[in-house]
């Protein structure tokens, strides 16, 4: 058995989601993707997907193999590329994930100084509010905000952020500015459930149980609504980076912050061998340290 082609039939099934797909992509035809699979478990000795009618999805010895395989074939891939005088020339999809804000306030202009940088990249960016699993969702590259405990991945740590509640001038002055957690149950609050899943805000030792006039899942719109003097919010402080220096919002409570969360750029290990990741990688890491907000 050929383990590299192998190895090569096997990534395409994960990546693609099925064996038929696979077997389009590859040019082949699906009983020679299954019959390749089955060979590499019987010669591995542990199955590597679970089957469906459906669909295909990794056991834990598959993505653990799935994760070496791929280093392998893009060592290869390198190694193939270093002998064209292409080695050091990103090129390929790159796949980028971040959150939702944090993704459209501060990624997409590293994307876009990137793909105009290197002509033969694309990039897919997946910018959503929860953590995504690099292996399962084969994607490239992340940007984690929180404490990391995925230990197969690589992680640069790039700046911190902090928890911030604030509210409009307007509101503070005509409701007071709130002193200590306790004072919280005089104001209305915005909850904005992407930062604080649970309704309760806790300051240290003090817990505040939000009884919220406006509770929504998106981050803009809870700043939005802060905005208009609607109530105080709880968010990301680069969620209102913008709306603070234009004075349109106001910071309370800061000495009860929590600890402040670590941001950190994410890949899978072995992954930064390839040419594009690393690109990418070394320049997020370069200008998200450069951003003064994040220090």
């Amino acid at each position: 058995m050929d383990k590299l082609e192998a190895m090569r039939v096997f990534s395409a099934v994960v990546e693609e989601g099925s064996f038929v797909d696979a077997s389009r992509v590859l040019d082949l035809s699906a009983p020679a993707v299954t019959r390749s699979v089955a060979r590499l478990e019987s010669a591995l000795g542990v199955p590597l997907f679970h089957r469906s009618t459906r669909h295909v999805r990794l056991t834990d010895s598959g993505q653990r193999y799935y994760t070496h395989a791929k280093a392998i074939l893009e060592s290869v891939a390198e190694a193939e590329a270093a002998v064209t005088g292409s080695f050091s020339e990103p090129s390929g999809r790159l796949t980028v994930t971040a959150p939702s804000l944090f993704g459209h306030k501060y990624v997409v202009p590293i994307i876009a100084e990137y793909v105009m940088a290197h002509g033969k990249v694309s990039v897919n960016s997946l910018f959503l509010d929860r953590v995504t699993n690099l292996l399962e969702e084969n994607l490239d590259v992340a940007i984690r905000i929180g404490n990391l405990a995925d230990s197969s991945l690589f992680a640069t740590h790039v700046g911190d952020i902090r928890r911030v509640v604030c509210a409009s001038p307007a509101y503070l002055a005509e409701r007071g500015v709130p002193q200590s957690p306790a004072d919280l149950a005089e104001h209305d609050l915005i909850h904005a459930t992407a930062v604080e899943p649970l309704t309760v805000w806790a300051f240290g030792k003090h817990k505040v149980k939000v009884a919220s006039r406006f509770q929504c899942n998106q981050n803009s719109d809870a700043v939005k609504a802060a905005v208009m003097g609607l109530g105080l919010t709880r968010v990301m402080s680069y969620q209102v980076a913008d709306e603070l220096a234009a004075g349109s919002l106001q910071l309370v409570l800061e000495d009860l912050e929590p600890p402040t969360l670590p941001v950190h750029v994410v890949y899978l290990e072995g992954r930064k061998a390839n040419a594009k990741i690393r690109a990418f990688v070394d320049l997020a890491v370069e200008r998200l340290r450069g951003n003064a907000l994040l220090q």
